[in-house]
């Protein structure tokens, strides 16, 4: 009963997580099939564009941290 597999799309964290996997390479075949099977590209390209956001934001902060501490 347990063992069923389950038919409704991925939570967030599950989304998130795969989006994580996905930009860095290791995205396991398990959880790639997942989401081509049960989740919503819309989802997934509204995610990813937004981690993608995120990831330069910090990107740039952390630039300009280290530029101020160098002085320049």
């Amino acid at each position: 009963m347990g063992d069923e597999p389950r038919e409704k799309t991925p939570t967030f964290w599950q989304m998130l997580h795969s989006v994580v996997a996905a930009a860095f390479g290791v995205q396991s075949g398990k959880n790639r099939e997942r989401d081509f099977t049960h989740g919503k590209p819309s989802h997934f390209l509204l995610l990813g564009l937004l981690f993608t956001l995120v990831f330069i934001a910090v990107l740039f902060g952390l630039v300009k941290l280290i530029l101020h501490f160098a002085g320049v």
